[in-house]
């Protein structure tokens, strides 16, 4: 047995930086054009050369999606967007159009493709005709259960991706139309609005004026509000089943998201790979993913058909237990200060959490603060703002530091 990739989203450089250094073997990112996120802080074209530098350094790997379903108007554009990503040192193309396919193995035929999720991939027959068509791996949609995945695995020969974690599209691995119609926003384009988060209410034909609500609540409900997918569990069955890649959603997300599911999922995985026949995530790993912003979980598809307890009818917000407050920008061992960039407001005196690139955890007082300066202060209001305070040795650069909700439990 393999161990598996553990793929990482980056909708920034920032963010592909720190998920790299959290444990992520891979980053996938979108650049400006042709990728379905067309709302993150996606990357330039030296941005991309930087962070496969950056990547590549460590012995890691850059994968950047071109998985928009184009319209004739896209086309012209492509072959040089495609020699740009070569050139700039990238792994892989993220595809899911066949005539976005066609081209990038004309231009750049010595370039690894993956096959799209967005390309609905739920058998292996559809698997196989990818591989005939030169795909070096298939990433499957995410409405298959575990066996699906053993029976692909056992009939076709290509590297396999799997989602583990984060969001579910309420429609057929993302292919919807609610935000075309609502917003004129295409979602097939990258310009989704996350309509189905919205609140819905039924009208009947012959009631106009009249609306229902499916579910009691006095600000609507939820219909089309999927819970967020968390197969920590089923590391085990999923490494048995042959799967290549391990991949986290969340282009979106913040990087206390980015950082904290991928350093626990780091963790999970390499306890996993040791023992797997007795392996059962630690509880500090699955609190890690409950202290990240987030929808109740669910295990989707994967292990039993879906029902009415994986959508959330109730609300359309999230949960978490823990804020992200500021970021440690270097630890002065001569000093014993910590140099921090804030992001969230915080105290001198407060009881904070700092999480490390290693994924160590462990309690800090904030004290002694001072400004830029060297000045005094209690307080850190300013966006960003830098400051330093009475460290840590183990506060190495690039670790987050959190305040935890009063109802979470201190380490």
């Amino acid at each position: 047995m393999k161990k598996p990739e553990l793929l990482a989203p980056a909708g920034s450089l920032e963010k592909g930086k720190l998920a790299l250094l959290y444990g992520a073997d891979a980053i996938y990112l979108g650049g400006k054009a042709f990728g379905l996120r067309a709302f993150a802080a996606n990357f330039s074209l030296e941005e991309i050369r930087e962070i496969c530098e950056f990547a590549h350094a460590r012995g890691k790997r850059v994968y950047v999606t071109v998985n928009i379903f184009p319209h004739n108007s896209d086309l012209p554009a492509l072959p040089d967007y495609l020699r740009s990503l070569e050139a700039a040192g990238v792994d892989a193309l993220l595809i899911s159009d066949l005539g976005v396919w066609s081209i990038a193995r004309e231009v750049v035929p010595h370039m690894h493709l993956h096959v799209s999720t967005q390309a609905n991939t739920t058998n292996y027959a559809t698997v196989r005709a990818w591989e005939k068509l030169g795909a070096s791996r298939v990433v499957l949609a995410r409405e298959l259960s575990l066996e699906e995945i053993r029976q692909i695995r056992r009939k076709t020969e290509v590297e396999l991706e799997v989602f583990v974690h984060g969001a579910m599209c309420i429609s057929y691995s993302g292919r919807c139309l609610l935000s075309n119609y609502f917003t004129g926003r295409d979602s097939n384009r990258g310009a989704c609005a996350q309509v189905c988060r919205w609140e819905f209410s039924l009208t009947e034909k012959n009631r106009p004026g009249q609306s229902f609500d499916v579910a009691e609540d006095e600000r609507g409900t939820y219909i089309l509000n999927s819970k967020d997918l968390c197969l920590m569990d089923y590391l085990p069955q999923l490494m048995e089943a042959g799967v290549s890649s391990l991949k986290i959603e969340g282009r979106m997300k913040s990087i206390h998201y980015v950082c904290s599911v991928v350093a626990a999922y780091r963790q999970a995985i390499d306890a996993c790979f040791a023992d797997p026949a007795h392996y059962t995530p630690p509880k500090v790993l699955k609190n890690e993913l409950d202290k990240v912003s987030h929808r109740p979980y669910t295990t989707g598809f994967a292990v039993h058909r879906t029902g009415p307890e994986d959508q959330v009818y109730t609300t359309s917000s999230y949960e978490q237990t823990a804020d992200f407050v500021a970021l440690v920008k270097g630890y002065d061992s001569v000093t014993d200060r910590v140099t921090l960039e804030q992001r969230n407001n915080l105290k001198q005196g407060q009881e904070l959490e700092v999480l490390t690139p290693s994924g160590e955890r462990f309690s800090w007082v904030l004290e002694d603060m001072q400004d830029a300066e060297g000045q005094p202060i209690t307080v850190a209001p300013h966006a960003q703002m830098v400051f330093t305070a009475k460290g840590d040795p183990r506060m190495e650069a690039w670790a987050l530091v959190r305040r935890l909700h009063p109802k979470e439990k201190k380490l």
